[in-house]
Protein backbone atom coordinates (compact mmCIF):
# COMPACT_ATOMS: atom_id res chain seq x y z
CA UNK A 1 0.00 0.00 0.00
CA UNK A 2 1.45 3.37 -1.01
CA UNK A 3 0.47 6.43 0.95
CA UNK A 4 1.38 10.09 1.37
CA UNK A 5 1.11 12.11 4.56
CA UNK A 6 -1.53 14.78 4.14
CA UNK A 7 -2.31 15.94 7.65
CA UNK A 8 -2.54 15.57 11.39
CA UNK A 9 -5.46 15.13 13.81
CA UNK A 10 -5.90 18.31 15.84
CA UNK A 11 -9.05 17.27 17.74
CA UNK A 12 -11.39 14.31 18.14
CA UNK A 13 -15.06 14.67 19.08
CA UNK A 14 -15.96 11.27 20.52
CA UNK A 15 -19.70 11.98 20.78
CA UNK A 16 -19.78 12.69 17.00
CA UNK A 17 -17.03 10.26 15.90
CA UNK A 18 -15.43 13.16 14.03
CA UNK A 19 -11.73 13.93 13.71
CA UNK A 20 -10.58 17.49 13.12
CA UNK A 21 -7.72 17.26 10.63
CA UNK A 22 -5.31 20.02 9.61
CA UNK A 23 -4.25 19.26 6.04
CA UNK A 24 -0.54 19.90 5.52
CA UNK A 25 -0.09 18.62 1.99
CA UNK A 26 -1.91 17.46 -1.09
CA UNK A 27 -5.64 17.34 -1.68
CA UNK A 28 -8.30 15.18 -0.06
CA UNK A 29 -11.65 14.35 -1.65
CA UNK A 30 -14.77 12.52 -0.57
CA UNK A 31 -14.29 8.93 -1.73
CA UNK A 32 -10.54 8.88 -1.06
CA UNK A 33 -9.09 6.30 1.31
CA UNK A 34 -7.19 7.52 4.36
CA UNK A 35 -5.06 5.84 7.00
CA UNK A 36 -4.92 7.26 10.52
CA UNK A 37 -1.83 6.21 12.44
CA UNK A 38 -0.54 7.11 15.90
CA UNK A 39 0.77 5.52 19.09
CA UNK A 40 -2.45 3.57 19.66
CA UNK A 41 -4.32 4.18 16.38
CA UNK A 42 -3.86 2.46 13.05
CA UNK A 43 -6.85 2.09 10.73
CA UNK A 44 -7.84 2.65 7.12
CA UNK A 45 -11.19 3.88 5.82
CA UNK A 46 -12.95 5.73 2.99
CA UNK A 47 -13.79 9.41 3.43
CA UNK A 48 -17.58 9.49 3.32
CA UNK A 49 -18.09 13.16 4.23
CA UNK A 50 -16.06 16.25 5.10
CA UNK A 51 -16.94 19.60 6.64
CA UNK A 52 -15.20 22.92 6.91
CA UNK A 53 -16.99 24.66 9.74
CA UNK A 54 -20.66 23.88 9.15
CA UNK A 55 -20.32 23.63 5.37
CA UNK A 56 -20.18 20.23 3.67
CA UNK A 57 -17.36 20.07 1.13
CA UNK A 58 -16.31 17.54 -1.51
CA UNK A 59 -12.60 18.44 -1.47
CA UNK A 60 -10.03 20.22 0.68
CA UNK A 61 -6.36 21.09 0.27
CA UNK A 62 -3.28 21.96 2.29
CA UNK A 63 -4.01 24.66 4.86
CA UNK A 64 -7.65 23.64 5.37
CA UNK A 65 -8.96 22.26 8.65
CA UNK A 66 -11.67 19.69 8.01
CA UNK A 67 -13.96 17.51 10.07
CA UNK A 68 -14.09 13.89 8.92
CA UNK A 69 -16.46 11.29 10.34
CA UNK A 70 -14.36 8.27 11.23
CA UNK A 71 -15.15 4.69 12.23
CA UNK A 72 -12.58 4.31 15.03
CA UNK A 73 -11.09 6.47 17.76
CA UNK A 74 -8.42 8.97 16.74
CA UNK A 75 -6.21 11.02 19.00
CA UNK A 76 -4.60 14.44 18.71
CA UNK A 77 -1.27 14.27 16.87
CA UNK A 78 -2.20 11.09 14.96
CA UNK A 79 -0.90 11.35 11.40
CA UNK A 80 -3.30 11.14 8.46
CA UNK A 81 -2.19 9.58 5.19
CA UNK A 82 -3.93 9.41 1.82
CA UNK A 83 -3.73 5.90 0.36
CA UNK A 84 -2.56 6.34 -3.24
CA UNK A 85 -2.09 2.72 -4.25
CA UNK A 86 -3.27 -0.63 -2.94
CA UNK A 87 -1.21 -3.83 -2.91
Amino acid sequence: MAEEKIGVVIHYWSQLSVAGVRLTGGELKVGDTIRVRGHTSDFTQHVESMHIGTETVDAARAGDEVGIRINEVAREHDEVFKVTEFD
